[in-house]
């Protein structure tokens, strides 16, 4: 909602200062078609060259990040933590048991309860692969924590190439404005035998390429860009907290230290607060029983 507040404070902010100043937007409807198929199509070309399909697809995926905001929630950190805390406590009582848990994460009955984790392939992935190496006695945590930081980095990298390829795209939209501006002067240099009052409505429409190269670019494009950048950041802190509760319990640490360090580590605006995370794990502890 938020960022269609913004869209909408831009072009009302922009286009009213601009009539309200005196100006005419006759000559900017008249030339915007044209100005936008020569930019808009300059910068599609740019971008289908620069990239892969896979990032193509990528990138008209990710622009819904920026209305929709980050995918995880602050019910979705303690669901998470939840899960772990059941995962964790069940491979120390039953190491066996939980192996159908992380072998078939599909059909357990644990994951089953979140069905938005279960749902998302990286963290069941991320969560499966690291009990798995637990239960293969690993003598040195660090080298799987390390694991899974280079890991996460790989992801990271990989989710930032939509933040990447529409900022490329912003960088060069002014330039391909003046591209369209210099050909609308060049029409205009065509017809320099007209009256004044023609030649200016040619040179004003000609401007508009310049305007819409650099409206596009730091009104939409760019702050796009930066949206999406930063909505991929905050999302991936979901995982970070996979790892660092996980890692907790290959030094050995107490469940409840575990998911403790899970917490803590939980961005603020996201953080279970304790007494509500507390009675969620009473709970299952009475499913349990």
């Amino acid at each position: 909602m938020i960022g269609l507040i913004g869209i909408v404070t831009i072009f009302v902010m922009v286009f009213g200062g601009y009539l309200a100043a005196g100006g005419k937007l006759a000559i900017i409807l008249k030339a915007l078609p044209f100005e936008l198929a020569m930019i808009g199509g300059a910068a599609v070309g740019s971008f289908l060259i620069a990239n892969d399909m896979t990032i193509v697809k990528h990138t008209a995926k990710d622009i819904g990040k920026v209305f929709k905001g980050p995918k995880w929630l602050p019910e979705d950190y303690r669901d998470l933590l939840c899960l772990l805390f059941e995962l964790i406590r069940l491979a120390r009582q039953n190491p066996v048991a939980v192996e159908e848990h992380i072998e078939a994460p599909d059909q357990s009955s644990i994951f089953g309860k979140y069905p938005k984790i279960q749902g998302d392939s990286e963290a069941v992935a991320l969560i499966a692969d690291t009990m798995r190496s637990a239960s293969m006695n690993y003598d040195d945590p660090h080298q799987v924590e390390e694991v899974l930081e280079k890991r996460m980095e790989a992801n990271l990298h990989h989710a930032l190439h939509t933040s990447h390829a529409l900022q490329t795209v912003a960088d060069g939209l002014p330039a391909l404005g003046i591209v369209a501006a210099v050909l609308g002067v060049i029409k205009t240099m065509g017809s320099i035998d007209q009256p004044p009052e023609i030649l200016g409505k040619m040179i004003g429409g000609a401007l508009v390429g310049t305007f819409l190269g650099v409206f596009l670019a730091y009104g939409l494009v760019g702050p796009f860009a930066t949206k999406v950048k930063a909505v991929v950041e905050e999302d991936s802190h979901f995982y970070q907290l996979i790892r660092e509760v996980l890692v907790a319990n290959l030094h050995n640490h107490a469940t409840n230290i575990c998911i403790e360090v899970g917490r803590q580590n939980t961005p603020s605006h996201c953080r279970p607060d304790f007494a509500d995370l507390e009675e969620a794990l009473k709970e299952l502890k009475k499913e349990a029983a």
